[in-house]
């Protein structure tokens, strides 16, 4: 109990309640000894009298504040059930956290809801974690002991246990997940994969629906993972354990059968099930007595199509899964077996001769019906030893079909674990070490407890006794190592309860002795238990009911047990007739066969036992009992010799509801799975452990004297005794110091009492100088109004006397005006005249040197007209010189082309379809001109008509004129009736006009109008066509974004699966060197190391049908052809009608074979064909021959001048490094001799060839006849470089492959890609293309032998990337396809696109590996850098949290000093990557897209780290990280690399860092939360502010009120955030390279260094 101090006025305890099982109230008056009650008040406001007999009865406290949500239980301050509850209650309801550690326990609670917790992203977070430094989770469990594995070589185990429905399948199935992740190197290989898909299918035989579960495991297992020397899974075993038969024949009310006998139901329909005659699960009576054949959220067929690929993965054959779905299907139809009874009193059991299901199940299972009808309803008996057959009554007849279907089933379940364990057995030799996972029922009670949950309690009775005795083992280590003295902690242990069950003349062994009685029975067993355990001797673990005689009570360490004995004798029998199964084994199908004939070879059946007529010696051992008794002892062997974890599962309550918490339920869970035991043995020692610097942190203000951290230790020893006058309450350690329970709450109230003290003192400080500070605002405030009064009367006084300064001033300056207003007049006129002057003398002068100027310009003129007239004589002259040598010279060209025009037959073949265009198109032109001519008189004639009819009119207007003229004049006289009519005309005229004009006017306003409406409706058209034009381009811009989108996602699908590639081939090369060097080891010559690159088959990517030439497929040509080459060539060659001339072998073959020539050309080969080639070769040759004998001349100078220079050097010096160059230059030279003469040699061959086809075609060289290629002839392009294709391999070498690398970091940027490329044009220009291709598929070969030699190298990889990108675009330049404009770059003829297309992938292979080199630098530091290094000092120093968490078992000890990663080294892993890539001129887009990728993995993985480790987040912590991550933005744009998106990727970790530093209490708070952390989804800000910790007392826990307003307000945030909790880690941006054109590219540009040795190359 703690001390009776903590009992006052406010504080928090804990008392019992009916319904929430413990409630909270707080004190309202100081406790002292001798008060009978303790007035308290509850969290509704009521107030209660709390009775309290003694000290010991006092209601246990609650914890600080401060320690609300703690992710370690073991870290309160109080361990008692109240705070345990409360804590988890608080972690699963408020922050929904379902893991809570408790000492080495993981506390999982089932949430029965989906959480996003579970991705590949959190395996990454957690992966090389420390298991102290995260939040609690099943992965930290499994990192800590795959870490301690891995580091102490010893096996492990982790035993998940808890109630069904608690969830532990589904944790053991997380915990696999993660090993096959983080043992499989993000990659599952065929193991790992096996590891997984072993799950659906223990899941679908093994588990059912039960009243708690509705993925309830019905066996317990154990499987071995086993881990070979790198840490990767090799291998893994499966152990099973007490498999529930009895489901198989009978399901409660609202339960299931197993899953499988469901699922081969709902894929009745299929064609391949069709032959089982199943039907729905309810016409089965072994499916449908519980009454529930659907579970919700589940699809049966989807589930059997996934546990059929399971069997498909581990190696099962379709036809072998048929036969296990048979006989699965059979036991189904054996169900409905239906057993009559015959005779009016007999109880005789028979079956039907045409029983429907007995015939179908005979057929499945391939065995004798009649005879399985018989067996199922007789025995066989041996009395005085004879064989009797008995008939059975209807009851033992049902029985016996039951128990064959529970043996079938049983022998099926154990094929299949067998199966399974032989394809999950390592292929690679035995593991090295090996994590279990141990998922098995945890502590049962039902309101009927039978045979299956005594075996179960008794398993958990064992792993109970081995966890208790575990924790205490762990205790006393830690006090051994702090060398403290203590007394021995007492802990429950329940062996007696285990040797009640196990020990000599226990339950089990009166039950298997039971078993061998003839006429034992469960009765019988009862009565032996009560004589032995209850009337003899009183065992305190067994009692007897009341008010029953055929039960028993056990007390087990989680609660009182009652079992019903009815059916225990059965189902330990567990037994089958001998008849039945020799049926079986006699089945048509193997399966069958195989299932029960292995039942034969082994003395003992796994989950029963086979009964004969005689009874077999030592049955007991066949017993389901001592079976699992053994198989246990086992297990408990295998997990004493492992290090333990555990994970303790919870079922928050029995409705199966998200998030609803039970308190009664789950301190029942607490009790049985001993939690509650760990938190028990804890508090009885040292439960509260500090180190000495963080108690000197944290109470330094309690310490008295000198306060140094460096002499922590010795203040704390020093106070403690004043502070705490109980020794026994506290230990000094060697390292800690230890606190009993409540201790810490003490010391944390004599703090606050400390701090109100000296908070008074300051108060009473901070009010006095309040005061005194007021006095001196009111004495300043006077002085100041007088001072203001004095200096309004002054300026008054100042004002007047401004005024008469002023008026004196005005005066002065108007006096002054004018007499100045006069002088300047008069200035101005002296000033004018002047000017005149001045300007007349001037113009006079310019004009004389205008006509001089004149004189002289015409001068200039006739003298350039004399020279012009001279220049054009002279280049007139020129021209016709120049024109008289042109046209002698075209003459000869004509003469020429004419010539070729006689000779050239096929130039007339493909102009004969050019002759019928020609006719075509002349038809169509003389056709053309017919029209024309046809519409041209056409028109003539109309023209004529028009002018007749033209002429017609004239004349008669010109009768009507002369008519006029002839007319006499009207009478002047009119009279009144004209003029009566005219008036009247003339007013019907105004009338109308008057009419027509406001007719007019009306028209004019509708004029107006519609031209209103026109510029109306033109305005809204060209809104419209801008609105239409808006959304176009919206549209557009959107389609665009989506295009770019889907562009690059498809790229990153693209290099992802180029990145998948190369590791495949990485692992084919890996396991090709493995099978040589076991080769090699069984007797094999090891290959040259020189030779493997000569003769190493390209990779795949470039195996075109181009590139395997016959010289690359084989260095050296046979000079005879086979016969069946021979005989291909005539039986499939047409015949021409005329004799080969090449038919027998000559000696021209040989030469031309010799001198590889391609034969199969030669033969088509026509006589012209061959003068051409003739005339060629000879004009080459005299070339060749006059500019090899110059090299040749030059070299032998050459060499004289090298060996006078070396004769100077070795008698003038004596230096070893000197004389050997020269050596190697020599040498060199010397090489270059042999070079020159095998071409002399050569030429010298081609001249034999030469006369050779003049002595055979003579008449085909006559100069009258030789004919002139009719091909394009290769562009003539200087500046290259020749190589041979004898010097490929070498040039390959000494450029890429055997290049040491400091002399390949000294080259400029790109020039080995440069002579490459030179080389490859120039066997282009001499149409040698086979040759230019092969060069180029051994360049790219030679660069992924580079790339792959230099995988962890940043600057050799940089460089290959550089060399990679100049030789693809040097490609893509001189490609076919490029257009290209200027007259230097001549097209390349070879076609070498696939080769563009491996370079491009190669340049991203390369651009990959790079990142993945410094990746793998960053991936160890990025946490300890960016998040717990302190580079600002002092800021948390003085901010320790109240509670620290204590260290796991195992855990790494972190590094310290100078040895932990900082931000410094992050920049200088990034420095070295610029470096390398700046050296290499690289662009600044893939430097920049380098880095964005680089940022991105930075950012993800600090804030992943973040968001599951409660110690960071904090504001201090916080301070700390901005200031990391300002250092690298500082970095990045420095080095101008923020432009391609580097500095963004950071914007969620900032974000994530100012929502530390922000406020968090207010709503308005909250809203600006929401609004500033755009960058984060609703789930990350959530968990952060779940986190939040206060790592001081000027600091408060975020509130939950608070935390459910940032959820609202986050419910209504629609920024497209994909609501997650961590970032993908894993996420590769792809990547692109901009084309950019390199400049004409030229031999003599290139500066190549002696130390290449590539002298052999000659420009060309």
């Amino acid at each position: 109990m703690a001390s009776l101090e903590l009992y006052s006025k406010g504080a928090s305890v804990w008392i019992p309640d009916p319904d929430a099982v413990w409630v909270s109230a707080l004190l309202l008056q100081d406790y002292s000894p001798g008060k009978k009650h303790l007035p308290l008040q509850l969290t509704n406001g009521k107030e209660v009298q709390y009775p309290v007999g003694s000290p010991s009865d006092l209601p246990p406290l609650g914890n600080p504040d401060i320690l609300e949500g703690e992710n370690d239980l073991t870290a309160l301050s109080f361990l008692h059930e109240p705070a345990v509850l409360h804590n988890l209650r608080v972690r699963f309801l408020d922050y929904n956290s379902i893991y809570t550690y408790c000492g080495i326990v993981l506390v999982a609670i089932n949430p029965y809801d989906q959480l996003p917790i579970y991705g590949e992203e959190v395996i990454d977070a957690y992966s090389g974690q420390d298991m102290a430094d995260m939040e609690p989770h099943i992965f930290s469990v499994a990192e800590e002991a795959y870490r301690t594995m891995t580091r102490e070589e010893k096996n492990q185990s982790i035993i998940i246990s808890g109630e069904s429905g608690s969830g532990k399948t589904v944790s053991a199935k997380f915990t696999m997940r993660y090993f096959a992740v983080v043992g499989g190197a993000a990659q599952q290989t065929s193991v790992e994969e096996r590891v997984l898909a072993s799950n659906p299918i223990m899941e679908s035989i093994g588990n059912a629906k039960t009243t708690r579960n509705d993925n309830s495991s019905r066996f317990g297992k154990y499987i071995e993972i086993g881990f070979g020397r790198k840490g990767d899974i090799i291998g893994a075993n499966m152990r099973t354990y007490l498999l529930e038969k009895s489901r198989v024949v009978f399901q409660a009310s609202a339960e299931r059968n197993y899953h499988i006998f469901y699922q081969l139901c709902a894929s009745r329909e299929l064609p391949e099930m069709r032959s089982f005659k199943l039907d729905a699960p309810e016409h089965f009576r072994y499916t449908n007595q519980g009454g529930d054949m659907q579970i919700s959220g589940t699809d049966d067929l989807s589930d059997l199509e996934r546990t059929r690929n399971a069997f498909t993965v581990l190696g099962v054959q379709p036809d072998q899964q048929m036969e296990l779905f048979r006989i699965l299907a059979a036991v189904l139809h054996l169900g409905n077996v239906n057993i009559q009874i015959s005779g009016r009193s007999s109880d005789k059991g028979y079956i039907d001769a045409g029983d429907r299901s007995l015939a179908i199940f005979s057929k499945l299972l391939g065995v004798d019906g009649p005879q399985m009808a018989h067996w199922l309803c007789h025995r066989r008996l041996a009395v005085g030893g004879e064989m009797l057959i008995k008939p059975m009554s209807g009851q033992q007849a049902v029985g016996a079909r039951d128990a064959l279907a529970k043996h079938i089933y049983g022998q099926l379940f154990t094929w299949t674990v067998q199966r399974l364990n032989s394809a999950l057995r390592s292929q690679r030799g035995k593991a090295r070490s090996f994590i279990g996972v141990l998922d098995i029922y945890g502590f049962e009670t039902f309101d009927r407890n039978s045979f299956e949950q005594f075996c179960i309690n008794y398993a958990n009775e064992k792993l109970q006794q081995q966890f208790n005795r575990h924790v205490f083992h762990l205790e006393q280590e830690e006090y051994i190592r702090e060398e403290l003295v203590w007394s021995r902690i007492e802990f429950s242990d329940n062996q007696q309860c285990i040797n009640l069950i196990e020990a000599q003349l226990g339950l089990f062994d009166l039950l298997d002795e039971e078993c061998r009685m003839p006429k034992g029975s469960d009765e019988s067993w009862v009565r032996k238990l009560y004589d032995q355990h209850l009337t003899g001797k009183p065992h305190p673990h067994f009692r007897k009911p009341r008010m029953s005689n055929s039960a028993f009570i056990v007390l087990h360490f989680a609660d009182t047990v009652q079992y019903e004995c009815d059916g225990f004798l059965d189902k330990n029998r567990d037994t089958v007739f001998e008849e039945l199964i020799n049926i079986l084994k006699a089945s048509q199908s193997e399966l069958v066969a195989e299932l029960f004939q292995q039942q034969g070879n082994v003395s003992s059946v796994a989950n029963g036992s086979v009964r004969s007529g005689k009874r077999a010696t030592r049955e007991h051992k066949l017993t389901v009992g001592f079976q699992f008794r053994q198989s246990l002892q086992m297990l408990m062997d295998t997990l004493n010799s492992t290090t333990p974890h555990y994970v303790r599962c919870i079922k928050p309550n029995d409705l199966k509801e998200p998030f609803l918490f039970d308190p009664g339920r789950t301190v029942q869970q607490l009790r049985a799975c001993g939690v509650l035991e760990t938190i028990r043995i804890s508090a009885a020692g040292f439960p509260s452990r500090w180190t000495y610097e963080e108690f000197f942190s944290r109470y330094r203000l309690l310490l008295r004297g000198p306060q140094s951290l460096d002499q922590a230790q010795a203040s704390c020893r020093q106070a403690l005794p004043e502070l705490i006058p109980d020794p026994d309450q506290f230990c000094f350690g060697k390292t800690k110091v230890f606190f009993r329970a409540g201790q810490v709450a003490f010391l944390e109230r004599l703090r606050a009492e400390k701090l109100r003290v000296a908070a008074m003192i300051i108060q009473s400080r901070v009010r006095g100088w309040l005061a005194r500070t007021r006095y001196t605002r009111i004495c300043w405030a006077t002085v100041t109004i007088q001072r203001y009064w004095r200096g309004a009367l002054a300026r008054r006084l100042a004002l007047t006397l401004r005024y008469s300064k002023a008026a004196l001033v005005i005066q002065k300056t108007y006096r002054m005006v004018v007499v100045r207003q006069l002088f300047l007049m008069i200035r101005q006129a002296t000033i004018t005249i002047q000017a005149f002057t001045r300007g007349t003398l001037e113009r006079r002068r310019y004009r004389l040197l205008v006509a001089e100027r004149a004189a002289v310009l015409l001068q200039a003129r006739v003298r350039g007209w004399l020279a012009r007239r001279a220049y054009r004589r002279v280049r007139a002259a020129v021209v016709f010189m120049q024109c008289c040598v042109r046209r002698r010279a075209a003459r000869r060209e004509l003469l020429k082309l004419k010539t070729e025009a006689r000779s050239v037959e096929k130039y007339r073949e493909l102009n004969k379809g050019m002759e019928v265009k020609l006719m075509q198109l002349q038809l169509r032109a003389d056709q053309g001109a017919r029209e024309g001519a046809a519409l041209r008189e056409t028109l003539q004639a109309e023209r004529e008509a028009t002018s007749a009819e033209l002429q017609a009119l004239k004349a008669v207007i010109q009768k009507l004129e002369s008519q006029k003229h002839e007319k006499p004049q009207p009478c002047t006289v009119i009279s009144e009736k004209e003029v009566e009519e005219r008036r009247r005309a003339e007013e019907k005229a105004a009338q109308e006009i008057l009419q027509l004009t406001q007719e007019l006017q009306v028209l004019q306003r509708e004029k107006d109008s519609l031209y209103k409406e026109k510029e109306e409706l033109s305005a809204r058209l060209l809104e419209g066509e801008k609105a239409r034009e808006e959304c176009v381009n919206q549209a557009v811009s959107q389609a665009s974004a989506a295009l770019g989108a889907a562009l690059d996602e498809e790229r990153r699908k693209y290099q992802g699966l180029l990145r998948d590639f190369t590791r495949l081939e990485q692992r084919y090369d890996n396991l090709r060197e493995m099978s040589l060097l076991t080769e090699h080891a069984k007797g094999h010559r090891r290959t040259d190391s020189t030779r493997s690159l000569t003769f190493e088959p390209p990779s795949p990517t470039l195996m075109t049908p181009q590139s395997l030439t016959p010289l690359s497929l084989s260095p050296f040509p046979s000079a005879f052809p086979s016969p069946e080459e021979v005989r291909r060539v005539s039986v499939t060659s047409p015949v021409d009608g005329r004799v080969s001339t090449w038919s027998s072998e000559t000696p021209m073959d040989q030469l031309m074979e010799k001198m590889e020539v391609a034969k199969a050309t030669a033969v088509k080969m026509k006589g012209e064909d061959l003068a051409h080639a003739y005339d060629a070769v000879r004009v080459a040759n005299k070339f060749l021959e006059g500019q090899l004998r110059c090299q040749h001349s030059q070299k032998e100078e050459e060499m004289e001048a090298l060996r006078r220079q070396l004769s100077q050097a070795i008698s003038g010096s004596s230096s070893a490094a000197q004389h050997q160059e020269v050596q190697e230059l020599l040498e060199a030279k010397e090489q270059e001799c042999v070079r020159l003469r095998r071409e002399l040699k050569e030429l010298k061959n081609t001249v034999s060839l030469r006369q050779l086809l003049t002595q055979v075609l003579p008449s085909a060289f006559s100069p009258e006849t030789t004919p002139c290629p009719s091909r394009r002839k290769p562009a003539t392009v200087t500046g290259l470089f020749e190589c041979r294709k004898r010097d490929e391999n070498k040039l390959i070498k000494n450029l890429i492959t055997d290049i040491r690398v400091d002399s390949a970091l000294s080259l400029p940027p790109g020039l080995p890609a440069s002579v490459l490329f030179l080389c490859v044009r120039q066997a282009d220009c001499s149409g040698d293309q086979t040759h230019a291709r092969s060069l180029c598929s051994a360049a790219v070969t030679a660069l992924k032998a580079a790339l792959k030699k230099h995988s962890n190298d940043v600057h050799m990889t940089a460089l290959w990337l550089k060399n990679a990108c100049v030789l693809h675009d040097l490609l893509t330049q001189h490609s076919p396809k490029q257009t290209i404009d200027s007259d230097e770059l001549a097209p390349l003829t070879t076609d070498v696109s696939d080769l563009i297309r491996a370079l491009s992938d190669l340049c991203i292979q390369a651009y990959q590996q790079l990142l993945s080199i410094t990746e793998k630098h960053l991936q160890n530091i990025i946490v300890p850098a960016l998040l717990e290094s302190e580079i600002i000092p002092g800021l948390s120093g003085s901010a320790v949290k109240l509670v620290t968490s204590r260290k796991r078992a195992g855990s790494d000890p972190r590094a310290v000093g100078g040895d932990a990663p900082t931000m410094a080294s992050v920049l200088r892993k990034l420095g070295a990557l610029h470096t390398a890539l700046s050296r290499q001129d690289l662009p600044p887009t893939q430097m920049e897209q380098a880095f964005h990728q680089l940022t991105y993995l930075i950012s993800s993985s600090a804030l992943n780290s973040l968001l599951l480790r409660k110690d960071m987040c904090c504001w201090s912590r916080g301070m700390q990280i901005r200031y990391n991550v300002s250092l690298l933005e500082e970095w990045l744009r420095s080095r101008g690399l923020q432009a391609g998106g580097a500095v963004a990727t950071l914007e969620p970790l900032i974000q994530a860092v100012q929502l530390l530093q922000a406020g968090k209490k207010t709503e308005g708070d909250a809203q600006a939360l929401v609004q500033t952390c755009t960058a984060l989804s609703g789930q990350q800000i959530v968990k952060i502010l779940t986190l939040y910790t206060p790592h001081s007392d000027l600091d408060e826990r975020v509130t939950v009120n608070f935390i459910r307003t940032v959820q609202g307000l986050l419910k209504g945030r629609s920024d497209g955030h994909p609501q997650h909790l961590l970032m993908d880690v894993r996420r590769v941006f792809p990547v692109t390279f901009p084309y950019s054109p390199p400049s004409v590219l030229h031999a003599e540009q290139l500066v190549i260094p002696d130390s290449l040795k590539i002298s052999f190359l000659r420009r060309v």
